[in-house]
């Protein structure tokens, strides 16, 4: 009885330890407003949400653009900056929201490995993977990640 308890308890902790492990995002390029190639890391200090798709044609990006269309007041309150990366066709993106361009859509949709497809990733202010996905996600989940990224970081902060 005191074996199996004892496997429980490492079972739980190595489980605990696992959940508290920081990823850092895979790095790529943006486009900025001027024309030039920036990194990943010059947004350090804003969450960055990068949505890769094929084109801005496909079906799950158009359904994702959607979404966050229904909150995205509350996104640029909170200074969230929205990426686009296109592993296919490059097109325009038909929405009221301002989209960075990733100028190696292919390499970046590698880096976060999905060559094809559709993927959303989410980026916190400290430059780590907060949230990856390859479904679509609700905007209001979306929202609350990047809410209890940025709390959690001012709770550990030291003043």
């Amino acid at each position: 009885m005191k074996a199996i308890a004892a496997l429980l308890a490492v079972f739980f902790l190595a489980t605990t330890l696992q959940a508290e492990v920081v990823r850092e995002a895979p790095s790529f390029t943006w486009t900025d407003s001027t024309g030039s190639a920036k990194p990943l890391k010059s947004l350090r200090g804003q969450p960055v949400l990068l949505v890769i798709a094929n084109s801005p044609r496909q079906g799950a990006f158009r359904s994702q653009v959607g979404q966050l269309q229904k909150i995205y007041e509350r996104f640029a309150a909170e200074k969230v900056l929205c990426v686009a990366a296109f592993s296919g066709e490059q097109d325009i993106i038909r929405s009221n929201i301002p989209f960075l361009t990733v100028p190696d859509g292919p390499g970046a949709a590698a880096a976060y490995d999905t060559p094809t497809g559709f993927a959303i990733a989410v980026i916190g202010a400290d430059g780590n993977l907060d949230c990856f996905s390859t479904r679509v996600m609700p905007a209001q989940r979306i929202f609350d990640i990047i809410q209890n990224s940025y709390t959690k970081q001012k709770q550990l902060r030291r003043d």
